[in-house]
């Protein structure tokens, strides 16, 4: 019975640490390609496992495109100088991006700059 309980509790261990480490892919990004998009932030999730900022940006044909753009956690964000009140709804914004590879509208952050071209925080 006991080795019966040790063998699931290894089983157990060894399929939470598969889904943290699948979690924490970054294999929906194209890391090899770096995009800047402007636009107006829609809203800043400051969340759990991860922050998002909401952008909405317009496209060459004149078209709102709305991005959805994942970020680290609050407790990262946080040691580089972000606060859940840095990015407030209407502010214009840059973002330097790795894309979706599956060409959808949103990526991952490495750089937020002001319209001025000054960085927010450090990289993500």
């Amino acid at each position: 019975m006991r080795k019966m309980m040790a063998a699931l509790a290894l089983m157990g261990a060894t399929l939470a640490t598969s889904a943290a480490d699948a979690h924490h892919s970054f294999g929906m990004f194209d890391m090899t390609k770096e995009v800047t998009i402007t636009g107006k932030v829609r809203k800043f999730q400051w969340t759990n496992p991860h922050s998002y900022i909401q952008l909405t940006v317009t496209d060459a044909s004149g078209k709102e495109v709305e991005y959805s753009l994942e970020m680290g956690a609050p407790m990262y964000l946080y040691a580089r100088g972000w606060r859940p009140a840095t990015l407030k709804p209407g502010m214009m914004i840059s973002v330097k991006l790795s894309p979706l590879r599956n060409g959808e509208p949103g990526g991952v952050v490495r750089d937020v700059l002001t319209p001025d071209g000054k960085p927010i925080g450090t990289n993500q």
